[in-house]
């Protein structure tokens, strides 16, 4: 009895909506959990937009990252250099930038480590004009090479003249700034200047009439790291999850866009303020996911150990960097996921 009079005293000091809203929710009716906020990765790229990056913008606008519980920001960069000092400040979560840059960094202590290589081999061309071409290592014997500090193409010139049995004080180089190479090229103030497939050359030959000559400097043996993702030591440490996720959807984001490059390419434009034609983007796209490779039984990223050794020892034989430390002081793959 008492039992019944205590359910009806109950019953009698609830409003009918709160009993009612409660029934609902005791049957799992109509309840709804918030959902889970997403992690925050701010990405920071090592140069200002260009092809390279539309796999990730490819991610975005498929809902790939959403899809991994991620909101990411991505941004611009000057240069690899501010990129990892942001990321060892903790004002980035990765950076993607050229891997070679990120294994003389490591060399000198810095604490960060590559979790994902998607170009074990830099595509780099030289380029020559007709009347005067470069067509193998030989033929740069006295002609003038456009360099500048930082720039992959030629800061390895004299390890691959050496590979191919020339001598490097047979070529003339022209020490400038970077952004002053192309065009001081173009005005034949040097004979031979180095260019991205998946930046510079689209669009030189969007802009240019003449049919130049091209050497393919992978081709020839220099297989420098390119195209990279880098996080701090202290996120591999406290975020795993986190990057792991965000290595899946970049993963995801590239089978996406090698498979739909006008995708990529028209993702990449629509974040993109004052991009050069879609046509340029699209072959610096192009360039981009053909250069990436997809080792068997691994996830798109995977860095193979020899290729850094291979590196290390290409950093070490220039001078680059002293004695290298152990390979797995480099890179993890203990990120990357099927």
């Amino acid at each position: 009895m008492a039992t019944t009079m205590e359910a009806l005293m109950i019953r009698l000091s609830f409003p009918r909506t709160v009993l009612a809203a409660a029934f609902v929710a005791a049957l799992g009716l109509g309840s709804t959990v918030p959902a889970a906020a997403q992690d925050q990765v701010n990405v920071r790229f090592s140069w200002k937009l260009k092809g390279e990056y539309g796999p990730l913008y490819y991610a975005q606008e498929h809902g790939l990252f959403k899809n991994e519980n991620l909101s990411v920001r991505m941004g611009e960069g000057a240069g690899a250099q501010a990129a990892l000092g942001a990321l060892i400040q903790g004002q980035e979560d990765v950076v993607i930038l050229p891997g070679v840059f990120a294994l003389s960094a490591i060399q000198k202590g810095i604490p960060v480590k590559l979790v994902a290589l998607y170009h074990p081999a830099t595509p780099v061309l030289l380029i020559s004009f007709p009347d005067k071409p470069a067509r193998t290592p030989k033929d740069l014997e006295g002609m003038t090479v456009a360099t500048s500090v930082g720039e992959t193409g030629t800061s390895y010139l004299d390890a691959f003249l050496k590979l191919n049995g020339v001598d490097p004080a047979k070529v003339k180089r022209a020490m400038m700034n970077a952004q002053a190479r192309v065009p001081a090229f173009i005005q034949r103030q040097v004979d031979v200047v180095s260019v991205y497939q998946t930046n510079d050359w689209p669009m030189m030959q969007d802009s240019q009439q003449t049919k130049f000559v091209t050497m393919d400097m992978v081709k020839f043996g220099l297989k420098i790291p390119g195209l990279a993702a880098v996080t701090s030591d202290q996120d591999i440490a406290h975020r795993p999850d986190v990057i792991k996720r965000f290595l899946r959807a970049a993963a995801a984001g590239t089978a996406g866009s090698q498979k739909d490059i006008q995708g990529a390419t028209e993702a990449l434009i629509k974040n993109w303020p004052n991009p050069p034609s879609e046509h340029v983007v699209y072959e610096q796209v192009k360039a981009t996911v053909e250069a990436i490779a997809v080792p068997a039984g691994h996830e798109i990223g995977w860095i193979d150990e020899k290729d850094i050794a291979d590196a290390l020892n290409l950093l070490h034989s220039v001078d680059e960097i002293d004695a290298p430390k152990p390979v797995d002081s480099y890179f993890t793959n203990a990120l990357l996921t099927r």
